[in-house]
């Protein structure tokens, strides 16, 4: 084989990757927000779609009908970069303009991936604050996603819950 033959074979996946890949398949959920501490939680639901692109990326589709009746659309790219020893990653949605990166690490238990961002802030949306999606792998077809923002103490606060359940 050639050095540019070599160059071009896939690199092989790594045991983030196997962790990533656990979550392919077709899933519900339910999730529970609060947008603030004067308003009320919101609930919703949805499907999410989550397949494999080779066997070193996730990609995932979520579907869900926003509070003001329209489709709300998702889409979740999760991958492992060697190099930098970290999950990469990127959160769009068609409700918001904010492209999301993620980086982040399993935890020692290979249970729950913590994943990093930052995004305009729920104070001053003129400004950017740090963020955490931490993804809970439960069982093979349940996994929790939950996000939260530091409050205005500077510890974390958890505003969003999700449950994902794996389709029968």
């Amino acid at each position: 084989m050639s050095a540019d033959e070599d160059h071009m074979k896939a690199p092989e996946p790594t045991e983030e990757h196997r962790w990533l890949l656990r979550l392919v398949g077709e899933w519900t959920y339910e999730i529970e927000a609060s947008m603030g501490p004067d308003k009320p939680p919101m609930k919703s639901v949805g499907e999410q779609s989550n397949r494999a692109l080779g066997q070193l990326w996730l990609l995932g589709e979520g579907r869900t009908v926003t509070p003001n009746g329209d489709p709300g659309v998702t889409m979740m790219t999760l991958g492992y970069d060697p190099a930098k020893k970290k999950v990469v990653g990127t959160f769009i949605a068609s409700m918001m303009t904010h492209l999301w990166p993620y980086e982040g690490m399993l935890d020692a238990d290979r249970k729950v991936l913590t994943l990093d961002s930052e995004g305009p802030s729920f104070a001053d949306p003129t400004k950017n604050a740090p963020y955490q999606d931490i993804f809970e792998l439960v069982s093979d077809d349940h996994y929790i996603l939950r996000s939260r923002a530091p409050g205005p103490d500077g510890e974390w606060v958890e505003f969003m819950e999700g449950h994902y359940r794996r389709k029968r």
